[in-house]
């Protein structure tokens, strides 16, 4: 079963906040340290030769370690400023649609800092810190891949009243950011955040015969529902990820095209 789905798609469903807050980092527990440590590990002892080589190579790159919740301010932020320039911005819970694009818009990843308890390893309703940061943050220090979430992000701006738009822009983000594949070399790799941190559908989405592996293509993409209650049926692969970024005028065109129609 899939363990989260992205805060911007249910975020009117929810409680939501209406600013940044902060990561007090003294609240942590040393019981919230060791679930961090059990989490981190057990992704980690699997994730070699699964995960995209970016990915890997970003979990030290931006001071990841298996020892300590990471830190914003301290551990993360200096390096993806230093990397391309991105922040991670700690919020309460899921937020609106406008705050989380305008967020990434700016360069500025929205993450919990509330992590999961001991009987919660297997499943979460909603993304928790682990979720956030070690699924998603470490891909943060591929430039390519920035610009591309930048861009998205100011391409849902233009639409953020257009219920329709938003829904066609939520799929592409989760069959990419999410739930994507790439083919580095001749092999799969994941990327998609929700994939990173899952400890069963790691092996699932490479490995399975159930789901199918498509192709990278916008129109198809912005048509495909999504499932969130259960392993994905499908995952998309891309080539790299210069080729996200550089399908950014075609999403653009292509969204419009089936605005319209």
């Amino acid at each position: 079963m899939s363990e989260w789905f992205p805060a911007f798609i249910l975020s009117f469903r929810h409680s939501i906040i209406d600013s940044l807050v902060m990561q007090t980092y003294t609240k942590y527990t040393p019981d919230d340290q060791a679930v961090w440590r059990l989490l981190f590990e057990r992704q980690m002892a699997q994730l070699p030769g699964k995960a995209s080589q970016d990915y890997l190579d970003g979990i030290s790159a931006t001071g990841f370690r298996a020892d300590r919740i990471p830190n914003f301010e301290r551990d993360l932020n200096p390096n993806l400023q230093r990397l391309t320039g991105w922040r991670v911005a700690a919020v309460d819970g899921l937020i609106p649609n406008r705050e989380f694009f305008e967020l990434m818009a700016n360069r500025n990843f929205p993450a919990t800092t509330w992590l999961r308890r001991r009987d919660q390893l297997e499943y979460l309703p909603e993304p928790d810190m682990f979720h956030d940061t070690f699924g998603h943050v470490p891909m943060l220090s591929n430039q390519a891949f920035c610009d591309f979430l930048a861009s998205l992000s100011r391409i849902a701006l233009d639409h953020i009243d257009s219920e329709e738009a938003i829904s066609m822009i939520s799929r592409l983000y989760w069959y990419t950011v999410e739930f994507g594949l790439i083919r580095e070399g001749n092999e799969l790799r994941i990327y998609g955040g929700g994939i990173l941190s899952s400890v069963g559908e790691t092996a699932y989405s490479l490995y399975s015969e159930v789901p199918k592996r498509i192709p990278y293509d916008v129109a198809t993409l912005l048509q495909t529902p999504y499932i969130i209650d259960h392993y994905q049926e499908q995952y998309f692969v891309i080539e790299s990820y210069e080729q996200l970024y550089q399908s950014v005028p075609q999403i653009e065109e292509t969204l419009e095209s089936l605005l319209v129609s």
